[in-house]
């Protein structure tokens, strides 16, 4: 299992002092993308509350339209390339993209932020669809020169964000005839594979390597299962499927997933806040899953289990994975402090209080919109604060990365 991503047990720090240390930002690909998401999030999430009050105009992407493209293609997949970058150095031995290449990509990214809120629409149409396309290459060529064939996916995964962000764009351009919602759900379902592949890699490593008697496990036929339904509900969203169906297959996937939760032994990690938040996010994916099946029987409106997915599910593992990713390589202890753990507690109350206080009491929708958005810029702001002198700053111990 050690095979799947190589997260090196920090040595003890090296006594030094961070102010006379020149910056490590453009050294690996989890720097700049990190700090870059976690500002992001804090912000855009404040504007869109006070956009969501009244409080403001409207962007390009009109209303819940520019949400839905920024939290996915701006903070999500900012944080996915970081991550698969990181990794990908490590899963093919070779280095991937830092210095003025990574910085590049980063501009790429944040010239996209700019566009969407700017009449031209075309270019951000192009600017943004070439972000996830450059990261494919960038992730593509390493893999390709070590024959990785087992990460290959990822690349075509990111190619496929780049379609399905495109296809938003021409939709609101009216170029395509499709919905652009079409889009953002391709989308997110690719977020959701990616997030299962990834979860069912690292999160029983991380359980059995950081909690004292955990025997997470993993079953293969449980595996296949659980990764062919998640692939099948995108398939069917790609196809249009209509809604019976679907509702069977996210029924069968909400199962397999909770099925594999309990596999990885949650309750045993509750004294390790740094693996506990990983299995509390994922919990959330069988959660979206049942939600989204309620909504395809009219039950429920469907941003319920939206809002499941992109703030619980999204919003907690990758701070979880932010923390532990960016103290790894950089040489810190794999603990979670006060700030961390704050962190962690916002972000997931933000997610409840987004979910399901509009079930239970419809008049304070926008109350629940406000507290929650509240809550989860002060959870980003917080890790931008926290970890801004950890992501610019060397290794402690002196290695490279």
């Amino acid at each position: 299992m050690s095979s799947f991503i190589k997260i090196e047990e920090p040595v003890r720090p090296v006594p030094a002092n961070g102010a006379s240390r020149p910056s490590a930002l453009w050294k690996l690909g989890f720097r700049p993308f990190y700090l870059l998401a976690s500002g992001f999030a804090a912000l855009s999430i404040a504007l869109w509350a006070l956009q969501f009050s009244g409080w403001l105009g409207r962007p390009y992407l009109q209303g819940p339209m520019w949400h839905a493209h920024e939290m996915l293609f701006g903070f999500t997949l900012a944080v996915v390339v970081g991550f698969l970058l990181t990794a990908g150095s490590n899963w093919s031995g070779r280095p991937t993209l830092s210095g003025k290449p990574l910085a590049a990509l980063a501009l790429l990214w944040l010239a996209g932020r700019v566009l969407v809120l700017t009449p031209f629409g075309w270019t951000a149409a192009l600017v943004n669809a070439a972000f996830p396309l450059c990261a494919a290459v960038a992730l593509g060529i390493p893999f390709y020169a070590s024959r990785n064939r087992r990460n290959y996916f990822f690349v075509g995964l990111l190619l496929l964000m780049s379609l399905a962000q495109l296809g938003v764009h021409l939709a609101q351009l009216e170029v395509l005839r499709l919905p652009a919602w079409v889009g953002i759900q391709v989308a997110l379902d690719v977020v959701l594979f990616i997030m299962a592949v990834m979860g069912g890699r690292v999160i029983p490593m991380f359980t059995n390597n950081g909690v004292r008697g955990a025997q997470a496990q993993r079953q293969p036929r449980l595996e296949q299962l659980t990764l062919g339904s998640t692939l099948a509900v995108l398939a069917a969203d790609l196809l249009q499927l209509p809604g019976t169906l679907l509702v069977l297959l996210l029924g069968v996937c909400a199962a397999a997933h909770l099925a594999r939760w309990a596999l990885w032994q949650p309750w045993k990690t509750l004294r390790v806040p740094i693996v506990w938040i990983l299995h509390a996010a994922y919990l959330w994916i069988p959660l979206h899953l049942l939600l989204r099946g309620l909504a395809g029987l009219g039950w429920i409106a469907s941003s319920t289990a939206v809002h499941a997915l992109t703030v619980g599910a999204i919003g907690a593992l990758v701070l979880g994975m932010m923390t532990r990713t960016a103290r790894g390589h950089t040489g810190l202890p794999l603990q979670a402090g006060r700030a961390e753990i704050a962190c962690y507690l916002m972000v997931l109350l933000a997610a409840l209080v987004r979910v399901f206080l509009p079930l239970i009491a419809p008049a304070q929708t926008l109350n629940a919109v406000l507290l929650s958005a509240a809550l989860w810029s002060a959870a980003f702001g917080l890790y931008f604060v926290r970890y801004w002198p950890i992501l610019t700053r060397p290794r402690v111990d002196g290695k490279p990365g």
